[in-house]
């Protein structure tokens, strides 16, 4: 018992937490340790018991982020090992992950790699990400379709920004962001920039992450 690789899961969402819950507790090399649904309070588990390894899901219950909290845990533990695991395919959660530190990346509803097999190799030191992005159909488009600006336009576009505040965040013109906007408008086949911004949050393309928890 001593010499097992203590784990915590995170993550809001039964059925995936029921199932990572079965995955650890048939393991003769794990101990589920907690198993909770908000990541605001990853950390406190974490100055309360001892944890090597956190699953951590990116959206969790009431909007709290995995990543905010997977950096707040790297700063006060170094040495725990966490992995990220998400169904959304939103594109900039590979590269913040990568910049907090984190050792793994797992797509729950992509990755053909079962996540047993990426916590051994995370525990044997490796770092573990995806070879790409998965590739979701938006209206008429591909993902891959769209511009890495386009992305960036309809992340801000999800939070309800009207095309001046999206300019005056990226330092661009109204201008330019209208004219990305039609163009994806083009692409897609949606008939206005509400339609476009409603079903690229469903898909799980883009989300525009909180920065804070508020509670």
């Amino acid at each position: 018992m001593e010499n097992k690789t203590r784990i915590m899961i995170v993550e809001d969402q039964a059925m995936p937490r029921q199932l990572l819950e079965g995955f650890i507790n048939s393991s003769e090399e794990y101990e589920l340790v907690a198993s909770i649904d908000n990541a605001s309070v990853a950390d406190i588990y974490c100055l309360k018991q001892k944890i090597d390894l956190i699953l951590m899901d990116v959206v969790t219950k009431n909007g709290s982020s995995g990543l905010s909290a997977a950096e707040r845990v790297k700063k006060l533990n170094p040495q725990i090992k966490i992995i990220i695991v998400t169904s959304m395919p939103e594109c900039s959660y590979v590269e913040r992950a990568k910049k907090i530190g984190v050792e793994g990346f797992w797509y729950k509803d992509f990755s053909k790699e079962p996540i047993l097999s990426l916590i051994k190799r995370v525990l044997g030191g490796e770092r573990v990400y995806p070879d790409e992005v998965p590739e979701v159909t938006l209206g008429l488009a591909k993902s891959c379709e769209l511009t890495a600006r386009e992305l960036e336009i309809l992340r801000e576009m999800t939070g309800g920004f009207t095309n001046g505040e999206i300019a005056d965040k990226l330092g661009i013109s109204e201008k330019r962001v209208r004219n990305h906007v039609t163009n994806m408008l083009e692409k897609t086949g949606f008939r206005n920039r509400t339609e476009l911004a409603v079903r690229a949050r469903e898909t799980g393309l883009v989300i525009r992450e909180r920065t804070e928890d508020n509670f």
